[in-house]
């Protein structure tokens, strides 16, 4: 008779448990990325009365008699599915749709999260808005180069300093488009037009490229197949010397060019810049010259206004200069069981021996999902499921109560028995 109070007050205890991880359910069902608690059952040791037999010649075979011990919790679950997501059009509030854990780091290490509430904190770093852990990844280099090779540790913060960021881009390229007239002479003055160039400090410098007819094509090596024409070009200005020859065919198309345009730095380096001109776009035809450069590639300084955050995770700056350059790269972490890492508050999880290690990229790689920025994870709770859950607990809980106080009934019953 004891042995049925005993499994009465182990399935009390069970269910209450079960109940409180339902509550905790329930307390979150709005905090962002919360992944659900479940609790499973199972039974404890059985007193076995009578052991199962074979059955022989005359007589069939019996089962066992046992008696159940009662109720244990078998588990409590993380349930990692994916919660909805939530627009803000805050474009530092990151979502994760699939697998993948955003990574922190600060004084106690590191920790994983699928809370994307994130913000740029006085000093320019990427930081979880609750807790000011920074948000860990790779920062771009000078030339907005990002090595995603690099072991992260907890210091692996990605700087975003709006407003006190300078970047120039040299110029590397200079496209130029128009006519060189195929009624010149080689005896004509030669055609110019300058360009204006950015050295390695963004200061603009101009060059001025000169073009002469020649009076046969000749190349320093092979002429090219077809060609009919060539023009010859030099370069010259501050610190520019250069040039080159332009081949035309028949038609007048441009068949090929060659040599480039070397600029003195100025930033201290003993290695001039080199400037590639593009002459694709020139023909020569009838009419007056008129080959101007299209474009260049260079910027003056620009400081940083804006930024955005892409489905990868890689961070563009937008700088004052028109130029947009890569500012760094969010790490995103994999786990093998990730319903086995550990709680450690504030939406953050730790690993755990039976997590497995966390493996490191990039989102759209790897398995890993990817990013929607200006949205939140909603906490994936269900409150009817919850709600069903609560009534279940609860009946199981008064069942077994009315378990204990029958015993305890009986056993009234039982010192009362007179002889």
């Amino acid at each position: 008779m004891l042995q049925a109070m005993y499994s009465g007050v182990s399935a009390i205890q069970a269910h209450q448990t079960r109940m409180d991880v339902i509550g905790n359910n329930i307390a979150n069902v709005n905090t962002t990325a919360y992944k659900e608690g479940r609790v499973t059952f199972k039974d404890q040791l059985s007193q076995t009365i009578q052991g199962a037999s074979a059955s022989s010649g005359s007589n069939g075979g019996t089962n066992p008699q046992q008696i159940g011990l009662g109720v244990a919790v078998a588990s409590i679950d993380t349930v990692a599915s994916q919660g909805g997501l939530q627009s803000t059009s805050k474009p530092t509030d990151l979502a994760i749709q699939g697998n993948g854990y955003f990574m922190l780091g600060d004084a106690a290490g590191v920790s994983y999260t699928r809370d994307g509430s994130f913000t740029v904190d006085n000093s320019g770093n990427l930081v979880n808005a609750s807790t000011g852990a920074n948000v860990l990844g790779w920062q771009a280099d000078n030339t907005g180069a990002i090595d995603t090779t690099q072991q992260l540790t907890a210091g692996s913060k990605i700087s975003i300093p709006v407003g006190g960021l300078t970047t120039t881009s040299p110029t590397k390229n200079v496209v130029y488009s128009g006519n060189l007239s195929a009624e010149a002479l080689p005896t004509d003055a030669a055609y110019t037009r300058s360009v204006k160039v950015f050295d390695s400090l963004g200061e603009a410098q101009n060059v001025t490229v000169s073009f002469t007819r020649d009076a046969a094509p000749t190349p320093p090596a092979t002429l090219p197949v077809g060609a009919t024409s060539s023009w010859t070009w030099a370069a010259s200005g501050t610190g520019a010397s250069g040039g080159g020859q332009i081949f035309f065919d028949a038609s007048g198309k441009e068949m090929s060019s060659g040599g480039t345009i070397s600029l003195a730095t100025t930033d201290g380096s003993s290695t001039p810049q080199t400037i590639t001109p593009d002459f694709s776009k020139a023909t020569q035809v009838s009419g007056s010259s008129g080959v101007i450069p299209d474009s260049q590639d260079g910027f003056a300084p620009g400081v940083l206004q804006s930024f955005s955050i892409d489905q990868t995770g890689s961070i563009a700056g937008i700088f004052s200069n028109g130029l947009t350059r890569p500012l760094g790269q969010i790490a995103m972490a994999g786990f093998s069981n990730p319903e086995g890492l550990e709680r450690a508050g504030g939406n953050a999880f730790k690993e755990s021996v039976n997590s497995g290690s966390a493996h490191v990229g990039t989102a759209t790689q790897q398995g890993l999902g990817k990013i929607s920025t200006g949205y939140l994870e909603q906490s994936n709770v269900d409150l009817s499921t919850e709600f069903t859950n609560m009534i279940v607990t609860q009946r199981g809980f008064q069942a077994n109560t009315k378990v204990v106080t029958t015993v305890d009934d009986m056993l009234n019953d039982v010192i009362g028995m007179k002889r």
